[in-house]
């Protein structure tokens, strides 16, 4: 069996989140391929215990695992001031793993790379191998859109950002050999961008397990009463899924309560910030913290939200509430990315809190189920995981082309912490 070299900027495991649920299925779609060396950051202490877990993941390969601690990371961040880099580059730079990966590759014959984030590239660009690079969203555009809504100095910190870091995307797609996004929105955005890597970006959505996010599994109720429970669920450390829940506690909440005084918004999700625990003193809104499986509160909610208002690809919070059939609501940014019928499968309203707090109502009073059926349905059909990494799997297969040099791009390219290891 050949053998592949996996780079992920997050232990991909347990896939609880957005980033760890791709990136924990796409190495389990390699390694039913490959013999998967795998080298991974560890950002959170809880996550060490699956160490073993992932290492079983991975056929028979090698394994790195660098402890990545938030505030040192952002401290050494900061050197990206005075290079011109993306700040995102020094912070996920790490010369412990750089030795790991290039040792590997002068010992074992390893013929291919999928590195999984943008940051993961630095470890592998000089390294003349086949390259895949999933880089899931344009992340430069994220930053952007933090500029846009924060006040100076991180206005201008944010936007530097999504300068830089969209040059680094750019040179990425420029010189690895197929370059993937999660939607194809994403990868439009990022050809209107950069023209010159059109040849070489596409995309594949994510996907859901439907048995595991299964309606038809008994779950014992998390809620004293459950009959106008609104749920959000998303980590709770994110900046969008923070912004998206303060603004729906404070500004559209407050329309369906005059209208129910019975109606509960309850904020499930891991590592919630000071502004998300301070949501909770507001009437009706309860934040859980982490919870040891999210099911129940989706089964047992009368609706979900997802009142994004900064996005980027596609929100698996928003596929897993269809494929437990759950009547949900949306913003346009959260259903960015994502094939559904709006009214039949879905409801979408806009972003002002009177209007969505309307629509919320509406579905709130609603017994029709057949909204829940058809969002099933929907996720049935179009987003099983395996169908979607075929398009993987066939820039894997592609005939090798001739070495470049390390680091070089073509014609089609623009010119111009102690750890484990097992």
């Amino acid at each position: 069996m050949q053998e592949l070299l996996f780079l992920a900027h997050r232990i991909p495991y347990p896939p609880n989140k957005g980033d760890k649920i791709r990136s924990y299925h796409l190495l389990r779609f390699l390694a039913q391929r490959y013999v998967v060396h795998l080298a991974t950051f560890v950002d959170d202490e809880n996550d060490w215990q699956y160490v073993d877990t992932v290492k079983a993941l991975c056929n028979g390969g090698e394994v790195c695992f660098r402890p990545l601690r938030p505030r040192m990371a952002k401290v050494k961040s900061l050197a990206g001031l005075a290079t011109g880099e993306a700040l995102t580059l020094p912070y996920y730079r790490d010369s412990g793993m750089r030795g790991w990966v290039d040792s590997l590759l002068a010992r074992r014959p390893v013929q291919r790379a999928v590195v999984f984030s943008s940051p993961m590239a630095q470890y592998v660009e000089h390294h003349a191998i086949r390259r895949i690079a999933d880089l899931v969203d344009v992340d430069s555009d994220k930053w952007t859109q933090y500029a846009a809504k924060a006040r100076w100095p991180g206005s201008w910190i944010y936007g530097r950002e999504g300068r830089r870091l969209f040059d680094y995307e750019r040179k990425v797609a420029g010189s690895f050999d197929a370059t993937f996004f999660v939607s194809p929105a994403e990868a439009a955005l990022f050809h209107r961008l950069a023209p010159e890597t059109a040849t070489r970006v596409s995309s594949f959505s994510n996907g859901v397990d439907t048995e595991y996010f299964s309606p038809d599994t008994n779950y014992d109720n998390p809620f004293a009463d459950s009959r106008a429970t609104i749920v959000f669920t998303g980590a709770m450390d994110y900046w969008p899924n923070v912004d998206a829940v303060t603004w729906f506690a404070r500004e559209a909440f407050p329309v369906v309560q005059r209208a129910r005084p019975d109606a509960r918004f309850c904020i499930v999700g891991s590592r919630p910030t000071s502004q998300v625990l301070e949501l909770a003193r507001l009437p009706g809104v309860e934040v859980t913290g982490t919870v040891p499986d999210v099911r129940p509160y989706l089964a047992h909610a009368r609706m979900i939200v997802a009142p994004l208002r900064i996005a980027r690809g596609v929100q698996n919070k928003v596929l897993e509430a269809m494929a437990m059939g759950r009547p949900t609501l949306v913003t346009p940014q959260a259903l960015e990315g994502i094939d559904a019928e709006p009214g039949r499968e879905l409801v979408l309203a806009p972003e002002d809190g009177a209007v969505f707090g309307e629509a919320a109502l509406r579905l709130l009073a609603s017994d029709d189920v057949a909204m829940g059926h058809a969002a099933r349905d929907r996720v049935m059909r179009d987003y099983a995981w395996s169908a979607h990494l075929k398009v993987v799997e066939q820039a894997l297969d592609r005939t090798m082309s001739a070495p470049r040099a390390a680091g070089a791009s073509d014609g089609a390219a623009i010119a111009a912490h102690g750890g484990v290891v097992r």
